[in-house]
């Protein structure tokens, strides 16, 4: 049986942190969806764009693969630089993460949605309507999917913001905004992005703490996660591929 993550978001989710400079995850028990199928993870998991790297899922599925001794499936569908406008419900980027995660439910029981982004929206213009404009999507994610009782983890914007040239001038607000959400919602946790370092451009959180960002969103996940809930026997991985090779 396996269990699957959706990751939804901008970059810092999709990943920026260097390869060679990353730690090693084992990855014999985590596998990723590309094009319907699941496939052993490598790098990088969300490739949305040439320089895409090391993403923060990477040791989350690693810890939850061995503390629940059970496949991970991760489910990618962040892209860099998009604001909530983009993700708005009906629109492409929602539309994709809803057709992905559809797919990866005829072979995975998908348990949690890990987003991450706000840079974009850390803007005079956006800022001030974060927090109606996250929920509404969040809330259509849930019953498209079917996904009402999963936990969602957001986590916070970097400190290192406060020293980016560009637009991002309001990470406190959105932080404050994601903050809000989760101490509102019952199912929604916040993972803390504080003391966490940039790679060098004052954006993108570097390799060593997207590693230690996704212990961050396991220890938020487990608080809200139900150990008890049974979820429906499905296929393997394995199972799935080798079904389609014997009909080919």
């Amino acid at each position: 049986m396996m269990h699957s993550f959706l990751l939804i978001g901008q970059s810092n989710m999709a990943g920026r942190g260097e390869i060679e400079k990353a730690m090693p995850i084992d990855n014999s028990r985590i596998y990723v969806l590309r094009n319907g199928r699941w496939q052993k993870m490598f790098r990088p998991v969300n490739p949305d764009r040439a320089f895409a790297g090391v993403n923060l899922a990477e040791s989350f599925a690693e810890i939850y693969a061995k503390e629940h001794n059970v496949d991970v499936g991760l489910i990618p569908c962040a892209d860099g630089g998009t604001c909530l406008n983009q993700w708005r419900v009906g629109g492409l980027l929602y539309d994709n993460a809803v057709y992905q995660t559809r797919l990866a439910e005829r072979t995975s029981n998908v348990v949690g949605i890990l987003w991450h982004q706000g840079e974009a929206d850390s803007t005079v213009e956006f800022k001030k309507d974060y927090e109606p404009k996250f929920t509404e999507i969040i809330n259509s994610l849930r019953k498209d999917l079917n996904l009402t009782d999963v936990p969602v983890i957001v986590g916070g914007l970097g400190d290192f913001l406060k020293d980016y040239e560009g637009s991002v001038k309001f990470p406190d607000e959105v932080n404050l905004a994601l903050q809000t959400v989760a101490k509102n919602n019952k199912l929604i946790g916040f993972a803390s992005a504080e003391g966490l370092k940039s790679k060098g451009d004052n954006l993108h959180f570097d390799s060593e703490s997207l590693y230690e960002f996704g212990l961050r969103y396991y220890k938020e996940f487990i608080k809200l996660y139900d150990k008890d809930k049974v979820y429906p026997e499905k296929s393997s991985p394995d199972d799935a591929v080798r079904s389609e090779m014997e009909n080919l």
